[in-house]
């Protein structure tokens, strides 16, 4: 192996520079403080866990973008965490096992086999909420409500919503009585919109016409809420009444506690669906084609870790948030040359104990203070220590 090589990183695995750390250390806290003032407990799952763990329960999806290693200890097939929402799960069932509502948040480093779209990155850093306990609306809400404040507090406007609901298309699959390869083949399909595609599959197994017209519906049932009313109408007498219901109240009360938030229908939309079983979200901003939060109502998860309840919640990849990061919100620093005043190392101490970053200009060293990205700069003025700023002395 050469030099250069040994220099590589793995293809779609990252770091992050300085710059970037702090960008991600100042949004995860912003976040954490956020989530802690809705009421949510932070837990911190371990990065490794017996495979089984990890994949019960979540779909096939999440296995295949697993890495898996063998325990030296036991000999067991363990798995690098591809996803934290199952181990969120396992807590919140085994764990904690609190009788009613159950808020919790997380934040930690995941590992995929595979990016998930091209160009995209192996290793996120995955942070997000969820909510145990509750299957109405009003825990949907809320956590559609946290996902937008949590964008907005760090600075990420201009968002807009795109919802469905999985259980539409899942139940009716079940009437149409399609096997699991059948269902595979007509969810890919659907996700391409390919007309022609859905509809040759379904006539090669011989589904009804009626059930046929509702699914090659559902190709074009999307945009504003008046896609519900038109799909309460084409999906008349198929079953999915329920799911159509818990989408006009969603768009009802993100009415009146998101008044200002675009939000798009998609009832073609399966974002999640081997592990999702209702409401299903994803936040986008404009001229960025993939999501930047994503989440949805996965019920009964915790039936694997014996205790089945309700759950709803959402994601978000740090890394690629910080890449939106407002720069007004970063702190900037105060070049501080080297001095053994008293006066000036106290002063030092005072600057830092207000929250100011202060860098010591060693004695020696080549002392660029702009490359280090500082703005002021520590001085004796009047046999007084002041921070000035440096295009008043002339060094901006």
């Amino acid at each position: 192996m050469s030099i250069t090589e040994c220099w590589l990183l793995p293809e779609g695995v990252g770091e992050l520079l300085p710059a970037e750390a702090e960008r991600l250390e100042r949004v995860q806290r912003e976040l954490i403080d956020l989530f802690y003032s809705w009421g949510y407990e932070l837990v911190i799952p371990p990065l490794i866990e017996y495979l089984e763990s990890l994949t019960t329960g979540v779909g096939t999806d999440l296995e295949l973008r697993t890495f898996k290693l063998t325990d030296q200890l036991t000999g067991r097939l363990m798995g690098v965490r591809a996803d934290i929402t199952p181990q969120v799960a396992r807590i919140a069932a085994h764990r904690i096992k609190r009788k009613g509502i159950l808020r919790l948040c997380y934040m930690g480093n995941v590992l995929h086999t595979l990016p998930q779209y091209l160009g995209g990155t192996r290793n996120p850093i995955q942070m997000g909420a969820e909510i145990y306990g509750h299957g109405g609306v009003e825990s949907d809400l809320e956590i559609l409500r946290l996902t937008v404040e949590a964008l907005d507090r760090i600075g990420i406007k201009q968002v807009h919503l795109d919802l469905g609901h999985v259980g539409i298309f899942r139940d009716l699959v079940v009437q149409a009585g399609l096997s699991s390869e059948q269902e595979y083949l007509l969810f890919d399909a659907l996700q391409r919109r390919s007309h022609d595609e859905i509809k040759w599959i379904l006539q090669n197994n011989n589904v009804k016409a009626r059930l046929l017209h509702m699914f090659l519906a559902l190709v074009n049932l999307n945009g504003e809420k008046e896609v519900i009313i038109e799909a309460e109408r084409v999906l008349a007498g198929s079953g999915v009444e329920q799911a159509l219901v818990t989408l006009k109240k969603v768009a009802v009360l993100a009415e009146k506690y998101l008044p200002s938030l675009p939000i798009h229908f998609d009832l073609g939309e399966l974002r999640g669906y081997r592990y999702h079983t209702g409401l299903v979200f994803a936040a986008y901003i404009l001229g960025r084609g993939q999501a930047i939060a994503q989440g949805g109502r996965y019920d009964d998860i915790g039936q694997v870790f014996g205790r089945a309840q309700p759950a709803t919640g959402f994601s978000m990849d740090l890394k690629e948030l910080i890449t939106l990061y407002e720069a007004s919100n970063f702190r900037h620093k105060i070049y501080a040359p080297w001095s053994e005043d008293v006066n000036f190392e106290r002063e030092v101490a005072r600057l830092r104990q207000q929250g100011e970053q202060v860098i010591y200009g060693l004695p020696g060293a080549i002392n660029n203070s702009q490359e280090l990205s500082c703005d002021r700069e520590l001085v004796l003025q009047a046999g007084q220590w002041q921070v000035i700023e440096m295009r008043k002395l002339g060094r901006g």
